[in-house]
Parts: C-alpha cells; structure tokens; sequence
C-alpha cells in the first residue's frame, strides 16, 4: 500500500509539473518553438506487455501525459488494475495502481530515416522498480519498418528486440484504420528474471535467449473535435517459439493465479485522447 501510494504521488507531483510547464512556460514560447502536449486514458480488457499478462480477468485504466518541446519528449503512464490480484510468483499485486513509468526521449530525422533515444524508468508494485535504455530507427517508406533495441540496466537486465510495420489507410477527414505488425526478441542476462522454462513448465537455471512475442493489431481513430481523438483498439499477441510459449503460459499462469496459462491472448479497448 505504501508503494501504492508512492506512485501515485509521483504520478501526481510529475502531471502537475508537466502541466504547469505546458501552461507557463510554453505559451511564450510557442510562435517560435510550437510546443504540445497530450492527454490520454485507455480503458483495455487485458494489460498484455511484452508478451506477458499483467492482469487477471480485469479491466485496465491506463493514463498518459506526453509534453513535447523541439525534439524532446517527456511521457508519465500508469496502470489501474479494476481487480487488483496477489500473483503465484511471488509479486503482491494487490494495490489498484500497479506501474508508474516515466519517459524521457530525443528524436531527431535524417531525411528518410528517423532516430530516437531514450529512458525509461518503471515505477513498480510488489516488484523491484526499473530502469531501461532504448534506440529506434525508423524507415518512412513502405510499410514504414522500426527497429527498436531495449535495454534493461537495472533489475531485470536483458535485451528486448522489436521489428514492426505499420499503415494506416484513410476512410474519412476524421477517421483512419490502422494496421501494424511486429515481432520480437528478447535475451536475458539474469536467469532469475528471464528464466528458460522446460516443457513441464519449471523454471531452470538458464537464462532465456529466443524469439519471444508477435503482436498483430488494429485501431480506428477518431478525430470528434479539433483537439479530440477516440480510437477503439484491438490486439492478438502470440508466441514467435516453442521456448516463448512455454515461458509466456508459465508467466501467465503465476500472474493469474492458476495451474495452467496462456500463450495467446485476444484484447481491446478504447483510448481517449486530447493534444493540443
């Protein structure tokens, strides 16, 4: 509860400096700088990161406060668990707010290509927080291919390698459906947070090195006003490997509580966002 509680503060203390920087000092700023800033809530049927279920037959509340200044970026996002639940590998999740992240990032385009670098630290409930690296390379051309590379340099090291492609098709001035694919990599420097799990669904004492989670998902935004977007969602992720089936069905069964899990899982929502 203390940690819970925490979170919250810090997801507090950090929107209200956000917005105060947003109201404060970019307005005189903004004829030469053109500063934003975005405000969103997700409601999702399931929180599904990474390949791994981080709920339990459970509704999620996710937030997000993005404030952009030239090529800088700084994101706070957090994660409300509707059913709050105590998982079997030994993480108390029984506090409502569960994860505090915060993101710092530099993006820059070279013609074509785009580059992005960043910081991410992982405000976590029951666990031990976090912190990772990331740089992505984009390509704006068919398809529109990102490669990023995560790098855990903290708790839970390992490397996590995403490849995905996009598009969006335009239906009207104010809707669009998008597609997007991608496919993952993950390997871990520490068996004791990315363990290998064997066929009988026991964790072993080596560490997990395979192509890990595919993600296939669709989105419909909505523009409803000159600020305001709605975008209903759906997502199917899936294991790329024998090896990530095994770990993702044994992660899933330890979050949800149950002697068998799952390494598939179908779901959705609807985020409501407003830039400005």
């Amino acid at each position: 509860m203390r940690k819970n509680l925490k979170h919250m503060k810090y997801f507090l203390a950090i929107s209200l400096a956000l917005f105060l920087t947003a109201v404060t000092v970019f307005p005189a700023l903004a004829e030469e700088e053109k500063p934003s800033a975005d405000l969103s809530v997700a409601v999702l049927s399931d929180y599904i990161w990474r390949g791994q279920e981080l709920s339990r037959d459970s509704a999620v509340i996710q937030p997000s406060m993005t404030i952009s200044y030239q090529d800088f970026s700084a994101n706070l996002w957090s994660n409300l668990d509707t059913d709050p639940y105590t998982s079997t590998h030994g993480e108390n999740n029984s506090s409502a707010c569960n994860e505090t992240d915060f993101t710092l990032s530099y993006a820059r385009e070279f013609g074509p290509v785009s580059v992005e670098g960043g910081y991410i630290y992982y405000g976590l409930e029951g666990v031990d927080d976090s912190q990772e690296v990331f740089l992505s390379l984009g390509l704006d051309t068919l398809l529109s291919p990102a490669l990023t590379v995560y790098r855990d340099v903290h708790k839970y090291q390992h490397w996590y390698f995403l490849l995905g492609i996009s598009h969006s098709f335009e239906i009207s001035k104010a809707v669009s459906l998008e597609l997007s694919a991608s496919a993952s990599y993950l390997e871990s420097l520490d068996a004791d947070a990315y363990p290998e799990i064997d066929s009988s669904g026991a964790a072993t004492n080596d560490e997990f090195s395979h192509f890990h989670d595919g993600v296939i998902s669709a989105s419909l935004p909505v523009s409803v006003a000159k600020y305001i977007t709605i975008t209903p969602s759906l997502a199917y992720t899936f294991a790329l490997s024998s090896d990530a089936s095994d770990e993702m069905e044994w992660r899933s069964a330890g979050f949800r509580g149950k002697t068998s899990g799952d390494d598939n899982f179908v779901y959705g929502g609807v985020t409501v966002s407003v830039a400005f």
